[in-house]
């Protein structure tokens, strides 16, 4: 019995030394990754002026020109620019609020990622799987998480290349936080910001909702059950009884809280005004608010902006005829409401799981978007790694999918020289890229 005592506490110690030793890893990681972006950001690197960067409503330099008309006593929605509440801001120094931005939204991620896990931690308990956990370690998805957003290639770009899409980011992370903790005003907050800045955050609120309404996100108690074994993954009808009557067995009735939900929409109607009103006074010395209105949202809902980026509506609108141009505005704006409501009755259990498709197809359908938005949900997509690493989930193409992220970050730098420096190339091969990409995106859904 001493002997067995003796081997438990040796165990438990073992456990401890592991857990410290990957908290250790993972904060130097983290430390290592801030380090990057503060050697890489007084360098000219010259990424600021790449349309996979910078988009006309996340370029660091159309937010100077409009603080620039702004002090030239002219309207500084000329130019089209959404970040109208940074404008008195753009003359400090821009890539110390980005950087900031981009270590904040790490940090609200993991403790994001922390919230879920304990509330995966009690799935399992509920399924009378917690002795399971001594043996099947549970992976820290918030650690995880925001090591994968610092170390993406496609943050430290947006990072090094001042866009603004990290503050972007921030206010949509800090809404998902907001709603996990149950911090209702934070989260009105950050969801009336993140609408105000880029307007197809709106699609968030159902989310949201369901966050507040049910509480974090609870896997499917059939995912569970394959997982640890007490279901087998097979398709004969005893098999199919069987995983039937464990789940009916186990599974409670969830209760929807409206309490919450009430004081959200309550302080969203608060912070909207709120954020009208500083709108209003902002435009007063300019034109009237439907201008500004005009000028932000018209912007992005009637793509007035041409130019190239990783998207796929700049070159469709500038083949289209302008005869046909407002349907097809109507189909494009129209596509992503269209998946709303089937996607929130599927994933109603899974508020935070559902919250991130809504950002990858709003990435995928948006008039602008840039690696930014890429880089968001790349790293939300590891608050679900122990989901993704159990053995009933199948990610036999996950390599090639990596590898053509690779191939076309690497080939879109390479095709836009060809068309617009060099001029050996056109249009075609640029817009291949993007269109390559955007497959790639659903292919990963």
């Amino acid at each position: 019995m001493k002997n067995g005592l003796e081997d438990g506490g040796a165990e438990h110690e073992k456990e401890e030394a592991e857990a410290e030793a990957r908290k250790l890893l993972d904060m130097g990681g983290g430390i290592s990754a801030i380090q990057a972006r503060s050697h890489l950001l007084p360098k000219n690197l010259n990424l600021s002026s790449r349309p996979e960067v910078s988009t006309p409503l996340t370029s660091l330099r159309r937010l100077a020109e409009g603080y620039w008309l702004k002090q030239s006593s002219m309207s500084p929605y000329a130019v089209g620019n959404l970040l109208n509440i940074l404008i008195g801001a753009a003359d400090l120094k821009g890539n110390l609020i980005i950087f900031s931005a981009d270590v904040l939204n790490a940090m609200l991620i993991r403790a994001t990622g922390q919230t879920l896990q304990v509330a995966y931690r009690q799935s399992l308990k509920s399924l009378d799987l917690d002795t399971t956990l001594e043996s099947i370690e549970v992976l820290p998805s918030g650690d995880i998480a925001a090591l994968v957003y610092l170390w993406n290639p496609f943050t430290i770009v947006a990072c090094v290349g001042l866009s603004t899409s990290p503050i972007e980011n921030f206010a949509i992370i800090l809404a998902l936080y907001g709603a996990c903790k149950r911090l209702v005003p934070l989260a009105a907050f950050g969801w009336v910001i993140a609408t105000h800045l880029s307007l197809y955050p709106m699609i968030l609120l159902i989310p949201m909702i369901l966050l507040l309404g049910y509480g974090p996100d609870t896997p499917r108690k059939l995912l569970l059950l394959r997982r640890y074994g007490e279901v087998e993954d097979n398709s004969s009808s005893d098999s199919c009884q069987q995983q039937e009557k464990v789940i009916n067995q186990s599974e409670l009735p969830p209760v929807f809280s409206w309490r919450p939900v009430g004081l959200f929409l309550l302080w969203a109607i608060m912070w909207s005004a709120y954020v009208l009103f500083l709108c209003g006074v902002s435009a007063k010395q300019y034109g009237d608010l439907w201008e500004m209105f005009e000028r932000m949202y018209g912007f992005i809902l009637t793509v007035q902006d041409l130019s190239p980026n990783i998207g796929v509506l700049w070159y469709f609108f500038a083949e289209v005829f302008d005869f046909f141009r407002n349907f097809f505005l109507i189909v494009f704006q129209m596509n992503i409401l269209f998946l709303i409501f089937p996607l929130a009755i599927r994933l109603k259990h899974r508020p935070c799981f559902l919250a991130f498709v809504y950002i990858t197809i709003s990435s995928m359908l948006k008039s602008y978007p840039s690696v930014g938005d890429s880089a968001l949900y790349f790293g939300l997509l590891g608050w679900f790694v122990n989901e993704l690493s159990g053995k009933s989930v199948e990610m036999r193409f996950s390599f090639c999918l990596f590898s053509v992220y690779v191939g076309i970050s690497l080939l879109s730098p390479v095709m836009h020289n060809l068309w617009i420096w060099r001029g050996t190339g056109n249009a075609n091969f640029y817009f291949a890229t993007a269109i390559t990409y955007a497959c790639l995106q659903v292919c990963k859904l």
